[in-house]
């Protein structure tokens, strides 16, 4: 299983996510680290993730060639991350066929009704219990 995680700023989301995601599973699966900027692909790279690509076209380009996408939120949002995540990246995410698992952390003010707020380590291991049968499965 190929899944890519998109994160931007400094990338401490992501790499919290690719560290988890490397304990868990291991081997198991290939984790490709896509920052908006070096400094999110760097630390995504250092937490263990198999490859990197940084800025708008490694984004859009992958995003269409992994099975499952994973960060936060405003991955999906126009404009998000400070303005780090372009709309071409969010048209590009949101319109893969990959599955996408993203994490309700409220950066852009933006709020889901019916959504407990709870601590990223919490949500970190949602994404891994969501994987979990995929990759188990394999």
């Amino acid at each position: 299983m190929r899944i890519a995680v998109v994160d931007g700023q400094g990338g401490g989301i992501g790499s919290t996510i690719v560290k988890r995601l490397r304990e868990k599973f291991g081997a198991d699966v290939e984790i490709l680290a896509l920052g908006t900027n070096s400094a999110a692909t760097s630390a995504m790279m250092k937490a263990r993730a198999n490859k990197g690509a940084t800025g708008e076209n490694a984004i859009i380009r992958n995003t269409g060639r992994v099975d499952v996408i994973v960060g936060p939120l405003s991955i999906v949002l126009a404009n998000g991350m400070l303005g780090e995540l372009t709309p071409g990246i969010a048209e590009a995410i949101a319109s893969s066929m990959a599955r996408k698992i993203l994490l309700p952390v409220n950066q852009e003010g933006v709020e889901i009704a019916g959504i407990q707020r709870e601590p990223l380590p919490h949500l970190i291991e949602k994404v891994v219990e969501y994987l979990k049968p995929g990759i188990r499965g394999r």
